[in-house]
């Protein structure tokens, strides 16, 4: 059960990770140093964003509509925080303590 423990740990960290490099990208995007016509640079929004629009989806469509503010990957980030520590305050039933 450890392993199992250690895998949604790792999935967590990794969801972390990609969501940084998308909020990132995108400011760069947004802030034209990167430009979505070169293939790799729009091969790598388009992944990024197959990946976490369906994560995203279902908190944009209960938040109200704030403009230009997309507040989904904050709500995220606070449902991944809440989730890593959950896990942790119950490392104990995954190894067996």
């Amino acid at each position: 059960m450890g392993t199992l423990y250690e895998a949604l740990q790792l999935i967590l960290q990794v969801l972390w990770f990609i969501m940084i490099v998308h909020i990132i990208m995108s400011w760069l995007i947004n802030f034209q140093v990167l430009n979505l016509r070169q293939p790799l640079v729009a091969q790598i929004w388009d992944g990024l964003n197959r990946l976490l629009e369906p994560i995203y989806r279902p908190i944009r469509r209960m938040l109200p509509d704030l403009g230009g503010l997309d507040l989904a990957p904050l709500i995220v980030f606070i449902v991944i925080i809440i989730a890593q520590r959950a896990l942790a305050n119950n490392a104990g039933f995954f190894y067996g303590a």
